[in-house]
């Protein structure tokens, strides 16, 4: 594991140096009215270090959004605040009349979280030019949005084009396709099962602005999180936990393995770990956390690796990766994805390719 562990390089345009971890910003941007949804239910599971900002055509969707809220009203004189009506054009052409607002109240940010339903209006065709605007600006752009149901047909070549373009200004799009939640969770009430899939979005941001801001023994900053996710590859964050006498091998199989996401490690490229344990975490288990982990990645891969105590969580451990390079059919790097046929109206994993690199 010590050969493989070594820092990557930062791109050009991410040299901005930072005199203070806590000035670093991270927002979750949630677009339409999925993503404004999400928004909702991602305050009510709690997340801490990150604002959350509504972007929405359509007015009364955005005032349905309570509590501590930035919220952005796009296109209003063309809209007239009364939505898209389920076209993407609109949409798109809604955020490009306010891109100075949504520019302003993006600025001086380093991770964006754009998380939105894509098959519809304002997600599909606004969330582009949201990701393009914080890119523009320097920022980290990590998109995980919805596939639509297979009933869904009208909205499915619409969502694989807003797709296509998001991950053309996006650093990585993780796609969870709603008809994976029929097949986890069947029987779940609706907006139940739609909670389990905004978890993603909640243990991404929780696990990254934990690894930043909270201080470790071995540190992982944010330099680290922009040489892994920075250069357009596949990306996949995963959070996972591990209680009693296998602890470790527990956790390390609940971070790589989630029901909604299929993801090959074994063409990684680079990756970082970030493992937290209570005052009982031995320096062998962190070791051991690390071998295990590191076994599934490609042998050359980069490995960062950082660990923290935490005494509340005695006799567990909490893992977090950053992985890059993967393979996946529902996660795509801006310059990775090869599309099939476009014209079968079937979900997201039977008819798109991502190509192992």
């Amino acid at each position: 594991m010590d050969a493989a562990i070594q820092h990557g390089h930062l791109e050009k345009r991410f040299y901005d140096e930072f005199d203070d971890a806590d000035r670093l910003r991270i927002v979750v941007c949630g677009v339409g009215g999925a993503g404004n949804n999400t928004l909702n239910r991602l305050q009510r599971i709690g997340i801490e270090g990150a604002e959350l900002i509504g972007i929405n055509t359509d007015k009364q969707d955005l005032q349905k959004l309570e509590g501590d809220f930035t919220k952005i009203l796009i296109g209003a004189k063309l809209m007239r605040g009364l939505g898209t009506g389920g076209f993407p054009e609109l949409g798109e052409k809604a955020c490009e009349s306010s891109r100075h607002e949504v520019g302003d109240v993006l600025s001086k940010t380093h991770l964006m979280f754009l998380t939105c339903g894509m098959g519809g209006g304002t997600g599909t065709g606004a969330s582009p030019v949201v990701a393009e605007i914080a890119r523009d600006q320097g920022a980290i752009v990590v998109a995980i949005v919805t596939f639509p149901f297979k009933m869904e047909r009208a909205r499915l070549e619409k969502a694989r084009q807003g797709i296509e373009k998001l991950r053309k200004v996006a650093d990585t799009v993780i796609v969870i396709d709603n008809n994976k939640l029929v097949e986890y969770v069947p029987n779940l009430p609706l907006d139940k099962a739609f909670s389990v899939a905004d978890e993603v979005v909640a243990r991404a941001v929780k696990g990254i602005t934990e690894t930043i801001l909270e201080p470790s023994l071995i540190n992982l900053d944010f330099a680290d999180i922009k040489s892994v996710l920075a250069g357009g590859q596949v990306a996949v964050i995963s959070v996972g936990e591990g209680e009693g006498p296998n602890r470790c091998e527990d956790a390390v199989r609940n971070t790589l393995k989630h029901p909604l996401l299929e993801v090959d490690y074994k063409s990684a490229s680079g990756a970082l770990i970030h493992i937290t344990g209570g005052e009982d975490m031995s320096l062998g288990q962190a070791n051991q956390i690390g071998e295990l982990i590191t076994r599934e990645l490609d042998p050359r891969a980069s490995v960062t690796w950082g660990a923290r105590i935490n005494p509340d969580i005695e006799g567990k451990v909490q893992i977090i990766t950053v992985v890059t390079g993967v393979s996946s059919p529902n996660i795509l790097g801006s310059d990775k994805y090869s599309p099939s046929s476009v014209n079968e109206f079937t979900p997201l994993s039977e008819d798109w390719e991502v190509k192992k690199v």
